[in-house]
Formats: structure tokens, sequence, C-alpha cells
């Protein structure tokens, strides 16, 4: 099994390509299961998750070819996916279990199709994250449903009526299904109190392109006029806010300074406020964001999790690492899921000095982090630990990295491109 070495307590100093966004490129892939023509997808990363939906949909019928990049300097990827003959309504637990996204072919398929049979993704490292929204919305738009041996039984024979959708609580994965759904359903539909994330947006804008009428995407209330059928398009996938808030933590506890470039500052507006009062700069530039610290060490800041537009709890782990070494005391409080402070553990072997009360935890910084063997638990929390190393005296080795290769595309040689002593050691070195 592949491990990551890095030896720490070099500054960055460079430039670092942000990709296309994994939890943007996911939603759109699905997307081709709307129509008989083709979608092509631009600057997608290449990525497990990518290669795990796209096993998904090929056992569905969908012809996929891929083309792109080999360096860490090109653009990404480009996927062109034909769903012309759908051959099976079952996404089956064995490939659905591998990635809770896979549930997003619930809605295209039941909308297309007028039936589908889903896996229900069941648990999750970083908590349960129940697919009830997506079921009781698609129940709103006429499907009858029922829970069936561990799986998902959804029919619409007489196809989707348009309704009025209201979330008890956003959901990005809810709202992404619905909106598939809606977009081949007969009449208006209205989701209220929906997801905000950028990766809504552009997934409404790719729907759009390929002859959907929706409004209001990114904002609480969508409304989505149904079609009878939608045709092929070419979209071009948005950058990596995430991959985005990860470099820039890199940066803050590594220290240097680096152009992260086709980074955009309003998909991280409520991750920069946070860092530029603990004492990094960010900057927006024509290339995209220059990160830099202003002065020596970060100051500790409390951070809470929120949905877009507030602070993402896929950065919470990153964040925690960057605090580690700050002066003072940091206060994380995560909201959005439960079990997500796994790798607090692996952080204090070394050296980090932090107490978890619930659902915070309270980060007093040290002056040193110094290099161990740790483990990587899930993807977020796998990076965290990559981060902690890069600031670390001596040397760090992270054990079961494939968490990482779920959602950063060649994360080794960007980061060795501006100066870290880092490495994939693969099995057997």
């Amino acid at each position: 099994m592949d491990r990551i070495r890095i030896r720490g307590g070099k500054p960055l100093e460079g430039k670092i390509p942000i990709g296309g966004a994994k939890n943007a490129a996911l939603p759109l892939m699905t997307a081709a299961l709307l129509t008989d023509e083709t979608l092509t997808l631009e600057n997608l990363p290449f990525l497990a998750d990518i290669t795990t939906l796209s096993h998904l949909l090929v056992q569905h019928g969908v012809t996929i070819t891929m083309t792109g990049a080999a360096t860490a300097g090109e653009t990404g990827h480009t996927l062109a996916l034909s769903a012309q003959h759908i051959v099976s309504m079952t996404a089956p637990y064995d490939l659905v279990r591998r990635m809770r996204a896979s549930v997003l072919v619930l809605g295209p398929l039941l909308a297309r199709c007028g039936e589908a049979n889903v896996s229900l993704p069941g648990g999750c490292a970083i908590g349960t994250r129940p697919v009830d929204l997506h079921i009781a919305g698609l129940e709103r738009l006429g499907a009858v449903i029922e829970l069936t041996n561990g799986y998902i039984e959804a029919r619409a024979p007489k196809g989707l009526v348009g309704a009025e959708i209201i979330f008890a609580k956003p959901s990005v994965g809810a709202t992404e299904n619905l909106m598939m759904a809606a977009a081949l359903a007969r009449g208006e539909t209205h989701l209220v109190n929906a997801a905000r994330e950028p990766e809504i947006g552009d997934l409404a804008r790719c729907l759009n392109a390929m002859g959907a009428d929706i409004d209001g995407a990114g904002t609480e209330r969508i409304t989505i006029r149904g079609v009878p059928r939608l045709h092929g398009a070419r979209h071009r996938v948005i950058p990596d806010r995430i991959e985005t808030g990860t470099y820039v933590m890199a940066a803050a506890i590594a220290g240097g300074a680096v152009d992260l470039i086709g980074a955009k500052h309003s998909d991280i507006a409520a991750v920069a406020r946070v860092l530029e009062k603990a004492g990094l700069v960010v900057s927006e530039t024509a290339e995209g964001l220059h990160v830099a610290r202003a002065n020596g060490r970060l100051t500790g800041v409390d951070v809470m999790t929120e949905p877009f537009p507030g602070f993402p709890t896929d950065l919470q782990a990153q964040m925690m690492a960057a605090m580690t070494t700050a002066n003072g005391a940091a206060m994380i409080t995560e909201t959005i899921f439960e079990n997500r402070f796994m790798h607090v553990p692996e952080l204090c072997r070394m050296g980090a000095d932090i107490n978890v009360h619930g659902a915070s935890a309270m980060v007093r910084g040290v002056p040193q982090l110094t290099g161990a063997q740790v483990m990587a638990t899930d993807l977020r929390a796998s990076v965290s630990l990559v981060l902690a190393g890069l600031a670390a005296k001596g040397e760090t080795i992270i054990n079961r990295v494939y968490h990482l290769d779920r959602g950063y595309e060649r994360l080794e040689e960007k980061l060795a491109g501006c100066g870290a002593d880092i490495e994939r050691l693969v099995d057997g070195s």
C-alpha cells in the first residue's frame, strides 16, 4: 500500500495549478443520463472518485472516452459521455458503497426512464449522511419509492410532475438530485432552502446548456421549469475550491508564498476572511490568487463550519492543522458531520495540543510539530496530515494515502514543485 514521506521545514515558493472541482464533476457526469446525446465535460480532475463513478455509469450503458492532461501544468481532462442506450436501471451495492455520490444517478434515471433501483449508500467514516431528503423530494415529484433489501426502488411510470419542495436543511446532494430530476418533469418545480454551493450553480449552467430551464441556482430558492427532453452540450468544470483552500492552508502552515493558478477568491471568501485574521494575506491576481503570511507565525482564530457561503466542512481538518503551530488558541466547531475529528489523534502524535469537547476542538498552538508515522482515516483528514508534515521537524510517513487519491490529483508533484520535500513510496519501497 502506498505511503507518502515528507521531510518538513521547507517553505513553499512557486505556482500551483488548481484542477477542476471533484464535487462539481461527479453530479455533472450523472447528468449525462438525462439525454441520449453526448455530454462533453472539460477540466475534469483524474481522481479515484471519477474512475469509480465512470465504472457505475458504464454499467448503466454510458459510453465514456477521456482525453487530456499528462502533466501538472495542463488544465485537466476532457470526458465525453454518451448515454444513448441505457441498459440497466440498477446501481449495485458493490459500486455505490465505494462512493456516496453514486446516489446521484437516482434522479436522472428516474426522470428519463421512469424507474431506478439504487443501493442505499450505507454509513460513512465521517457520519451517516442519510438520503431521506432525496427520497422525500422525489416522492413530492410523484415518484413511488420503496426501500427493499437495501435498495431504493423508485418508479414513475407516468413521469414526474413539478412541485414545491422545502428542504428541512440545505443538502447539496439532494438539491443536485432533485434539480436533475425536475429538469425533465412536467410543470414547474421550486426547491426551497436549497443548497447554495458553487457546485450547484455549475450543475445548473450545464443543465441549461443541455436545454433545461433553471433559475436561481446559488440562492436558497431554485426554480426548474421542466422540458420534454435535453440534448448534448459542452461544459467546463469550475475550479476546485476545496483544493484551493487546501493549498492556501499549505502556505499558511509551511510559510513562503504561492500563486494558485485558476483559483477564485469568491469561492473561498469565508476561508480567506478567517485566515486573514490569523495573519495570512490572500490577494487576487490576473492568474488566480497569491498567498503569503503577513509576518511570522499565524495567530489562533476560531472557526465554525457552515453550509456555503460559510466556512466549509471539507476544510475543517486542514484548518485545524494550520492552527496547530499558531500563536495562542483556536476553537474549531464542526456543525455539518459527526465523527469528523478522526484526524485529531494523528495530529497529536506529531506533537499537536488538541482537546475535543463534543462538536468542538480546542487547539493550543505549539512552537514545533515533529515528524511521525501517522494513519489517514478519510480524504480531508489525510491531507491535513500532509499539511502538518510540511511544517514538522524531521520525517513524517503517512499511511493509507489511497484516501488522498479520491480528491487530490498529483498532490505530491504540485507541492514538490514549490520546494516541499515530499515523495510517494509505492508498495514495497
